[in-house]
């Protein structure tokens, strides 16, 4: 087909495709963004770190930056400290020394237990006893538990009042927790026979709760400070101490964990 009378010449147009993915400038945004974040982390950081003084500070110049005079902020000046611009960065936590620390109190809250224990064997009234008697270090500090045994049972099926020999024994680990100052969390443990009336009325976290709390007594009577106590914890059948057996008689029993002092203490 020929051109038509008046038809101009036909122009073809190439675009050029452009590699703005590799070689423009979107990057170059999002890793600005991306440092500017970073920068804001750590000044939130920093200022967490800080003192009371310093956060006031930092909190009245954003509150309003025009009118805030640094060397009559809130808490900082009047004569009586140094403004912020003089203060240095806080150095991060001596996490060598911290676990130093942790295991100095790990020794120290051994050598407590194993002392606990001797003291024990060589009280005639609980010959025998001190295989009842487990110490381990966990987690919150040292762990001290009095375990009932088909040779001897501290608490009758059902019941919270601890027997007499029982007693006087937890009395004695109350004796020797007197030299510390550490806190101490007092946890009842039962075995899984359930209360009939599922779970309505009194079931087995009242009477571990009530048998933590006679020992709590006993620790008390014993010489042990009243403000040591941080927790008293009932547990239940939650924490069976052998699973393959829920009724096994091991179950029943109380903790005693001394906690670091690192943690609160009374």
């Amino acid at each position: 087909m020929g051109l038509g009378e008046g038809s101009g010449p036909i122009i073809i147009q190439k675009k050029k495709k452009g590699h703005a993915g590799g070689h423009g400038g979107a990057w170059k945004v999002a890793y600005a963004d991306f440092v500017t974040a970073m920068m804001a982390l750590f000044i939130v950081l920093w200022i967490l770190g800080q003192s009371k003084e310093v956060k006031e500070t930092v909190s009245g110049y954003f509150k309003d930056p025009a009118g805030f005079n640094i060397n009559k902020s809130k808490g900082l000046m009047n004569g009586k400290g140094p403004s912020i611009m003089d203060m240095n960065i806080k150095a991060p936590i001596d996490v060598k020394s911290e676990m130093e620390f942790k295991e100095r109190e790990k020794e120290k809250l051994a050598k407590m237990g194993t002392s606990i224990i001797q003291e024990i064997k060589n009280t005639p009234e609980f010959k025998g006893l001190a295989d009842q008697i487990q110490v381990q270090i966990v987690e919150e500090g040292l762990k001290i538990e009095v375990v009932d045994s088909f040779k001897e049972i501290f608490f009758e099926v059902g019941t919270s009042e601890l027997k007499g020999k029982a007693k006087h024994l937890i009395e004695k680990i109350g004796f020797g927790l007197s030299k510390l100052t550490n806190s101490v969390v007092v946890e009842g443990h039962t075995d899984a026979r359930p209360y009939s009336g599922n779970g309505l009325g009194y079931t087995n976290f009242e009477l571990s709760a009530e048998r933590a709390n006679s020992a709590r007594r006993a620790l008390t009577f014993g010489g042990m400070n009243q403000n040591q106590i941080d927790e008293v914890r009932g547990y239940a059948d939650t924490q069976l101490k052998n699973t393959e057996d829920p009724y096994d008689v091991r179950n029943r029993r109380i903790s005693i964990i001394v906690k670091y002092s690192g943690k609160k203490n009374g």
